[in-house]
């Protein structure tokens, strides 16, 4: 099993992102599906971006900044 990090691609297929950001994948679709998660499709395939990713990352730090 091979583990992922942002520096090795530019764009992530859903379980790739469910081991970066440590989430299952019900909650992956949901933040794509709400728009929290930027993605894009190619062919049949659900893409995530390494930069949907770092600003996913930065939209949950601005949200826990908020709630303290």
């Amino acid at each position: 099993m091979s583990t992922a990090t942002l520096d090795d691609a530019q764009l992530y297929r859903v379980p790739d992102a469910m081991r970066l950001l440590r989430m299952s994948r019900s909650l992956i679709y949901d933040q794509i599906r709400t728009g929290r998660l930027r993605s894009v499709k190619q062919g049949r395939a659900r893409l995530i971006t390494a930069n949907g990713i770092r600003e996913y990352i930065a939209l949950l730090e601005k949200e826990a900044e908020g709630a303290t």
